[in-house]
C-alpha cells in the first residue's frame, strides 16, 4: 500500500501544512517559510560532515546576518513550535487515512479469523479456546506521553476533519492548536497522569472493544445476548498504583484514581442509558430504564444507598425489561440493549483492573522494620539472626506471623506507604469488585523469598476469615540473570505448601511478568529476547509439570528496545512451548496515542493481537514450518550470546556512562514535566550509576541521539560472527522458516531506520569519543548490512512500506529539531562565558526539542 500511503498521508499532509502559513500569528509567515530552509540546509549539511552548530551558524550568516542572539534564539523556538505542529498535523492526516493504508480486513482481523472457521470442529475449538483465553492491556504512565486532554480533544477532531476534507474546520482547528499549550508548566501529579489516560479508556476502549466482540460475535453466528466470553478483554491500569521508584503515588492516590475510573465508566453508562431511553419507550420496558438511569444517576452523585451496589444488580434489572421488549414488542431496538449489557458485562463497575507494584527492595526492607518492632516483644526472635538464615527458614518465619500490622505502630515511610498500599487493593475491592485491584506486581523479584514477603504481608492484612487472599502476587523477571533463574524460582514458590494451597484458592492460576525495558538496558536487544522466550519455556515447562495455568504478562513500552514493534507477529510466532492461554502487555507513552489513539486504530492493533493469540492454536497445523527446532534454537542461542558480548563490550567502555551523562539529553528527562516519575532510581547526590538507570529515559536518550543502541547493539556482531562460522545459509533459512526472527529483525530494522549518526558526527572529534561514536557508528553500519543481506531486502523495511514511508516523512519533519537540539548540547559544552546567550536557554532548547522529537518517532522511549 506504499501508493496509496504517499497519497492518502504525505501528499494530503503537505496540502494542510500549507495552512499554516496563512494562520493570524505574529511572525508565523516568516517563521513557515523560513523552516524548510533550515530543513534543506541540515540535509545537504550533514551530507557535506558539517556540525549541527555550523549549520545553524551558516543558517543565520546566511538568511539573517544582522538579528541579535535573542532575536536568533526566538526564531529557533518558533520553529520548535511550529514543527510541533506539524508532528500534530502528520498523525492526524496518517489516522484519518488508516482505513486506506491498511486493510481493516486482512490478516490479523476477526473477520480473517472468523472466515477462516470453514469447518465445525475448528468453530468448536475456538469457542473451547475462548473459555480460558484473553487479552489484557495495561495502560502504564511512562513519561513519554504529554499531550494534555485539550490537545488530545483536537487532535481527535482534526482527524474527523482531515477525514471529510473540511478545509474551514482543519484551518479553525489548526488556529486553536496554535493557541493551545503543548506542555505542562508543572510536573503532572501520578493522579493528573491517571486522568490523562482516562480519556483514552472513555473516548476510545469503551467503544472499540465492544466493537471487536460485536464482529467476533456475529461472525460466529451467535448472538450478543447469549455470548458466554465477556472476560476476553480486559484493561489494566497502573498510574497510580505503580510505586516502584515513584515517590508520589501514595495510597490515597490509589484509592483517588480507582474512584476516578469507576466514575468514568459510570458517566459512560449514564450517557448510554439516556440513549436507550429514547429508544425503549414501550409499555413495561420505558419505567426500567427509566428507573436505571435515575439509579445509575445516585450511583455516581448520590444519595448513594438509592444507587447500584455492583454492574450484576443493573444487569439483572435490565434483563428482566429485556423479556418484555421481546414478548411483547417484537424485539424492537433489542440489539442496543444487548450490546450496553455486554459492556456492562465487560468492564463491570471498575473499568480497567488497577495494579499495585513495588519494588522487591521496599519490601525488605518494611520486613527489618517490623521485625525490628517484634525483636523488643519478643527478645528470642533476633533480626541478625534471622539475616543469616536459609531462604526458606525466612519463609517459614514470614508466613508462621499472626500480628496486627498498624500504620500509627511504625515510624518509617516506606512501611507505612507499603502496608496502606496493600490495604487500599481491599478497599477498591469493595467499592468496584474484586476485579477493580486484585495484582500486585513485584519488581526487581530475585527470589521466592521476594514473593513471600508479600503474600506474609497480604496475609496479616486482607485475607479473609478463612485466610483466602483475593490477591494474585506477580514476581516480575526483567534482568539476564532474573530470567534464567526464574524457572526454580517458580518451582520453588509452588512446592511451598502455603502458595500451593493459596494457589488452589485462585484457579490454580499463576501470573509471571517478564520485562523487555530493563532486560534490553542490561543484556541489549537480541539476548533479552532471546533470554525472554527460553525463560517463558522453561516457565512453562514448570507450571504445567505442577498443574499451573501460567499467565505472561510483558512490560513492554514503545519501540522495539523495549519490546515494542509489530506485537502481533512476535505474539503469533511463539511455539506450542511457550503457554498462551492469555496475552497481557503494557502499552505506554505515545504508543497508546499512536496505536490505540482512535477507534480504528484501537480495533486494528486489538483484533491483531486477539487472533495472534488464537492462529498458534487453531491453526499450527498449517505452519508446522514456522515452528524454532532445537537446531534453530542452539542458532539463536549462539547469536545472543555473540550479540551479549558485544553489548558489555559497549556498556562496559569507560565512557559509556559518562557519554550517556554528559553528551545526551538523558539528564534533562527530569525537567521536562512529562511526568511524575524520577529519570533513575537512588538519590541525586550518588552521581549517575548505570544500574539505577530507568529503561525509558536510557533508552529515550539514545532516541534523542538519532542513535538508537539499545535498538540494535550487537546484533551485527553476532550475525559476523556466525558467518565466520559458515553458518551465513542457515541464518538466511532460519529467517525463512521463523515467524519469531523474522520479527526480531524487522523489529530492530525500526531502530536502524530511525537512527541518523551524521546528527551527532561532531562528537568524535572531541577528545575521549572517536573511539567511543566509531564504535557505535561502525556496529550500526554492519547490523544494517547483514539484517539486508540475510532478508533480501534492498532498503530497511522494505517488507513494510506503510512503515518505511512513514519513519522517512517523520525524520524529516523533525530534522531541523535534531538539529537544533544537538546545536544547544554543543553550545552547552562551551564556556559560559563565550555564550552569545544565557545557559539556560540551551537548556530549553533541548528540553523543548525533545516533545516533537518523541512524537514524531511515536515510539521512541
Amino acid at each position: 500500500m506504499n501508493n496509496s500511503f504517499q497519497d492518502a498521508v504525505v501528499t494530503k499532509y503537505n496540502i494542510f501544512n500549507s495552512l499554516f502559513l496563512s494562520l493570524p500569528y505574529r511572525g508565523i509567515f516568516q517563521t513557515g517559510s523560513l523552516l524548510p530552509i533550515l530543513t534543506q540546509q541540515s540535509e545537504t549539511g550533514f551530507q557535506e560532515g558539517k556540525s549541527p552548530k555550523e549549520i545553524i551558524e551558516h543558517f543565520f550568516s546566511e538568511l539573517l546576518e544582522t538579528a541579535t542572539p535573542k532575536e536568533r534564539a526566538d526564531l529557533l523556538f518558533a520553529f520548535i513550535q511550529y514543527i510541533e505542529r506539524q508532528v500534530v498535523l502528520f498523525d492526524s492526516v496518517e489516522d484519518a487515512a488508516f482505513d486506506q493504508t491498511h486493510d481493516l480486513s486482512g490478516k490479523g482481523s476477526v473477520a480473517y479469523l472468523t472466515d477462516r472457521l470453514d469447518k465445525d470442529e475448528l468453530k468448536k475449538k475456538l469457542l473451547t479456546k475462548l473459555e480460558d483465553f484473553s487479552v489484557r492491556i495495561v495502560l502504564t504512565a511512562h513519561p513519554t506521553q504529554f499531550y494534555s486532554g485539550k490537545v488530545l480533544g483536537i487532535i481527535n477532531d482534526l482527524e474527523d476533519a482531515i477525514k471529510e476534507n473540511d478545509f474551514t474546520e482543519v484551518n479553525q482547528l489548526l488556529l486553536q492548536l496554535g493557541k493551545t499549550a503543548f506542555i505542562n508548566h508543572e510536573k503532572p501529579t501520578p493522579f493528573d497522569e491517571a486522568v490523562s489516560l482516562c480519556w483514552f479508556l472513555e473516548n476510545v476502549y469503551y467503544d472499540a472493544i465492544p466493537s471487536i466482540l460485536e464482529k467476533l460475535i456475529n461472525g460466529l453466528g451467535m448472538s450478543v445476548h447469549d455470548w458466554p466470553y465477556p472476560d476476553v478483554f480486559r484493561l489494566g491500569f497502573w498510574p497510580g498504583g505503580d510505586r516502584d521508584g515513584n515517590p508520589f503515588v501514595n495510597p490515597d492516590i490509589t484509592l483517588q484514581v480507582a474512584a476516578r475510573l469507576r466514575e468514568t465508566l459510570l458517566r459512560g453508562y449514564y450517557r448510554d442509558l439516556r440513549t436507550l431511553k429514547r429508544r425503549l419507550t414501550f409499555k413495561g420496558v420505558d419505567d426500567a430504564v427509566s428507573l436505571a438511569e435515575r439509579k445509575m444517576n445516585s450511583t455516581i452523585f448520590g444519595p448513594f444507598e438509592d444507587g447500584y451496589a455492583n454492574a450484576q444488580e443493573l444487569i439483572d434489572e435490565l434483563l428482566k425489561a429485556r423479556e418484555v421488549l421481546v414478548s411483547k414488542h417484537q424485539g424492537l431496538f433489542v440489539e442496543l440493549l444487548d450490546n450496553f449489557i455486554l459492556k456492562l458485562n465487560l468492564f463491570g463497575f471498575f473499568f480497567a483492573s488497577l495494579d499495585v507494584r513495588q519494588d522487591s527492595r521496599k519490601h525488605a526492607k518494611a520486613w527489618e522494620d517490623i521485625l525490628k518492632r517484634l525483636e523488643k516483644k519478643i527478645p528470642l526472635l533476633k533480626y541478625s539472626d534471622y539475616e543469616g538464615w536459609e531462604e526458606a527458614k525466612k519463609i517459614d518465619l514470614l508466613l508462621s506471623l499472626n500480628i496486627p500490622l498498624r500504620d500509627e505502630d511504625y515510624e518509617d515511610a516506606l512501611t507505612k506507604d507499603i502496608l496502606g498500599s496493600i490495604r487500599a487493593i481491599k478497599t477498591i475491592q469493595e467499592k468496584n469488585g474484586e476485579k477493580g485491584a486484585h495484582r500486585y506486581v513485584i519488581s526487581n523479584n530475585t527470589s521466592a523469598l521476594n514473593v513471600m514477603q508479600v503474600v506474609a504481608l497480604a496475609k496479616n492484612l486482607i485475607a479473609d476469615e478463612n485466610g483466602k487472599l483475593a490477591l494474585d502476587v506477580v514476581p516480575l523477571f526483567e534482568t539476564v540473570d532474573d530470567l534464567a533463574n526464574a524457572p526454580e524460582i517458580m518451582r520453588s514458590l509452588y512446592n511451598d505448601n502455603y502458595y500451593r494451597s493459596h494457589l488452589e484458592n485462585r484457579q490454580n492460576h499463576q501470573t509471571i511478568m517478564v520485562g523487555f525495558s530493563d532486560g534490553t538496558k542490561d543484556g541489549g536487544y537480541l539476548r533479552a529476547n532471546w533470554s525472554i522466550y527460553r525463560a517463558k519455556e522453561e516457565l512453562t515447562k514448570v507450571s504445567r509439570e505442577f498443574g499451573i495455568k501460567v499467565t505472561f504478562f510483558d512490560g513492554r513500552g514503545g519501540p522495539p528496545a523495549r519490546g515494542g514493534g509489530n506485537n502481533h507477529n512476535f505474539y503469533s510466532s511463539l511455539g506450542k512451548d511457550i503457554e498462551d492461554k492469555e496475552i497481557q502487555l503494557t502499552v505506554q507513552g505515545q504508543t497508546i496515542s499512536s496505536n490505540y489513539g482512535t477507534v480504528t486504530t484501537a480495533m486494528y492493533n486489538l483484533e491483531r493481537l486477539f487472533t495472534a493469540g488464537l492462529e498458534n492454536h487453531l491453526f499450527r497445523g498449517n505452519r508446522v514450518e514456522e515452528e524454532l527446532s532445537e537446531e534453530d534454537k542452539i542458532l539463536i542461542e549462539e547469536m545472543a550470546k555473540a550479540a551479549y558480548q558485544s553489548y558489555l563490550d559497549l556498556k562496559n567502555h569507560p565512557m559509556f556512562v559518562k557519554y550517556l551523562d554528559k553528551k545526551t539529553p538523558l539528564r534533562f528527562y527530569g525537567q521536562t514535566n512529562i511526568g511524575s516519575r524520577p529519570t533513575k532510581r537512588g538519590n541525586d547526590d550518588e552521581g549517575l550509576k548505570f544500574e539505577d538507570l530507568r529503561a525509558i529515559p536510557f533508552v529515550g536518550s539514545w532516541a534523542q541521539m538519532k542513535q538508537n543502541v539499545p535498538g540494535f547493539y550487537g546484533f551485527g556482531s553476532a550475525i559476523e560472527q556466525l558467518v565466520k562460522d559458515g553458518k551465513k545459509e542457515d541464518i538466511k533459512q532460519l529467517y525463512k522458516k521463523s515467524l519469531f526472527f523474522r520479527t526480531l529483525i524487522e523489529n530492530s530494522m525500526q531502530s536502524l531506520s530511525k537512527a541518523f549518526f551524521p546528527a551527532t558526527k561532531y562528537l568524535r572529534d572531541e577528545e575521549g569519543y572517536t573511539e567511543f561514536w566509531d564504535k557505535m557508528y561502525n556496529e550500526f553500519l554492519l547490523t544494517r548490512d547483514l539484517l539486508l543481506e540475510v532478508s533480501g531486502q534492498k532498503e530497511l523495511l522494505d517488507s513494510n512500506n506503510v512503515t518505511k514511508v512513514s519513519i522517512k516523512t517523520r525524520e524529516r519533519i523533525v530534522l531541523p529539531l535534531i538539529t537544533i537540539q544537538q546545536y544547544a548540547l554543543q553550545m552547552l559544552a562551551q564556556d559560559p562565558k563565550t555564550l552569545p546567550v544565557d545557559v539556560e536557554i540551551y537548556n530549553q532548547l533541548i528540553m523543548r526539542a525533545m516533545f516533537g522529537i518523541i512524537n514524531a518517532a511515536r515510539n521512541s522511549a
